[in-house]
């Protein structure tokens, strides 16, 4: 497998593709026009008696009008390092930021967010992505976020495996069967801390998490414990399922095909791509296999492209570098993006990325970590530069040697268990686009099937919203597609690149809300279920 060939800098939430320069993963910020009655003003903090500060949880929490540069309360929150295990010699430690929900009615569930990688820290999706306040590429302050997870349902963002951002310690797994059992050990701790025990659990993440949130939910069924692992569900988006070849290279030229009006590659060299398509199997591959509903039985699995020295069939780096040579600030995480790459707080992955004089990273500023309770004066990366599957060497070019999900049962074991999965796709991503995704789909067989029966095409709807928030804005309307068959709903989102809820954070708030249960399904066209449902959609708020 050359899963870290291609993922070894893949934050699935943030970072560039750092075998490769010149990429640039932040999303620029969106500008829209809006018309309301009142801009956007996020509501005061209601401060209630916690439920979560004890004697054993104090150590942790985090004072809400503390956060350097944020100048607001973000609410209740705990953050630190707890054990893997319950062993008392055991000193590897995971990283967690916890917030509890402000949900009104104090749900009790608990949603697990995980970015990528691998090796890539959870805290870029909650500082980009779905936390309570946002920091975007580009950006000169952080804002609050109108559609965190938070206003939901209680949320955790896990900074793992060892090796990763805050944790600590040196990592000794070579596959996912290995990060789960660490995982479940974290988890155990965080719910013996928190007294969370029974609780409904939801595992979420993206790119890379589509193989730690399957391998990880497969360990809590396997526990067999729901008094502490009570799986409710679990949801990925952007996320590598299967094996790299079939999920990027047989889809790219059709993918391009597709896009070029707005990539713009010339006629005469995507000629050339169609030729070498057909020289190295992926037509007939891409023909056969990409059907609704899929040829019955295992998919086979295509030669690696990179099995000579010659790389030929290699289609990903064929396609980036012709798109660079058009577009020199091609982004493969969101292939509209143009010059020049807005600079990230969250820091820069390779050389390409402007890094403006006297910018900080801002999860390696002393100040911040102390306000975390994270060990000062660790050097946080956003991805690390170490082997987080090096059993213990941290130099080691060893890879992750689990197969994908969607291979070798776990995905299927999942979805049959909770019959409450969910699995997106950002049209706009190039890394691992939405047809592979859906390619590597066809390959599971769940709930006496294989494979989706019709390719996915009912109308996605994201509500009308009052949040007009010039840092946090969503997008309203039709905004993808979805299908849902046996237990597992897959979707897209139209303007989504590799990073869904950052991009389009309405769509996400409603894929959560249909996770938990609070929403039937995409095709819902009632209010968010946080909003009081006096909202119009005509640009007008009546109070």
């Amino acid at each position: 497998m050359k899963l870290l060939t291609y993922f070894s800098a893949l934050c699935c939430a943030s970072t560039a593709f750092a075998a490769r320069p010149n990429v640039f993963k932040k999303p620029r910020p969106l500008l829209e026009k809006r018309t309301a009655g009142q801009p956007f003003k996020h509501p005061e903090i209601q401060k209630r008696a916690s439920r979560f500060l004890t004697d054993k949880t104090q150590a942790f929490e985090v004072n809400g009008t503390g956060i350097p540069e944020v100048p607001f309360d973000i609410g209740e929150s705990y953050a630190g390092l707890l054990p893997i295990s319950d062993d008392p010699d055991e000193t590897r430690k995971l990283f967690f930021w916890f917030f509890p929900t402000t949900h009104p009615d104090e749900p009790e569930e608990v949603v697990i967010w995980l970015n990528g990688g691998p090796g890539c820290s959870s805290l870029s999706g909650l500082l980009t992505e779905n936390g309570p306040f946002t920091w975007e590429a580009g950006t000169l302050a952080p804002v609050q976020n109108p559609y965190t997870w938070v206003n939901l349902t209680n949320m955790i963002w896990v900074e793992q495996p060892v090796g990763v951002g805050y944790s600590q310690g040196t990592p000794n797994i070579t596959n996912e069967v290995e990060l789960a059992v660490e995982f479940r050990g974290f988890f155990k701790s965080f719910l013996d801390t928190f007294d969370m025990q029974g609780w409904d659990i939801y595992v979420t993440g993206e790119s890379y998490a589509g193989y730690y949130v399957p391998y990880i939910a497969d360990a809590f069924i396997e526990a067999n414990d729901t008094s502490l692992f009570n799986l409710a569900g679990i949801s990925i988006n952007d996320p590598i399922i299967g094996d790299d070849t079939t999920q990027q290279q047989a889809n790219l030229l059709p993918f391009f095909e597709y896009w070029n009006n707005l990539v713009f590659l010339n006629e005469t060299f995507l000629e050339q791509m169609r030729v070498r398509n057909k020289e190295c199997n992926y037509t007939d591959f891409y023909d056969t296999y990409f059907q609704f509903p899929p040829p019955q039985g295992p998919i086979p699995l295509l030669p690696d492209p990179f099995a000579t020295d010659s790389y030929t069939c290699d289609m990903f780096d064929n396609f980036y570098g012709a798109a660079l040579e058009v577009n020199p600030c091609f982004n493969i995480y969101h292939i509209t993006e143009t010059c020049p790459h807005p600079y990230s707080q969250l820091g820069i992955i390779n050389t390409g990325d402007y890094n403006p004089p006297g910018a900080e990273v801002y999860f390696n500023r002393t100040d911040v970590q102390e306000a975390l309770h994270a060990v000062v004066h660790t050097d946080w990366l956003q991805c690390s530069d170490i082997n987080v599957f090096g059993n213990g060497n941290a130099t080691s070019d060893a890879s992750d040697t689990s197969p994908g999900p969607a291979n070798d049962g776990v995905l299927q074991r999942v979805i049959e268990y909770t019959n409450n999965t969910i699995i997106g796709s950002g049209d706009l991503d190039m890394i691992l686009a939405t047809n592979g995704t859906l390619l590597a789909i066809q390959n599971i067989t769940w709930n006496g099937l294989q494979g989706l029966q019709e390719y996915p095409s009912q109308t996605l709807y994201a509500p009308y919203h009052p949040e007009y928030n010039g840092g946090a804005l969503a997008g309203s309307g039709v905004q993808g597609i979805w299908t849902s068959e046996r237990g597992l709903t897959f979707y897209t989102a139209h303007l989504a690149g590799h990073e869904l809820p950052g991009y389009t954070p309405g769509v996400a708030y409603r894929m959560i809300e249909i996770l938990l249960g609070r929403v039937q399904d995409f095709g819902s066209t009632e209010h968010f279920t946080t909003q009081s449902g006096n909202y119009t959609g005509n640009g007008t708020i009546y109070r």
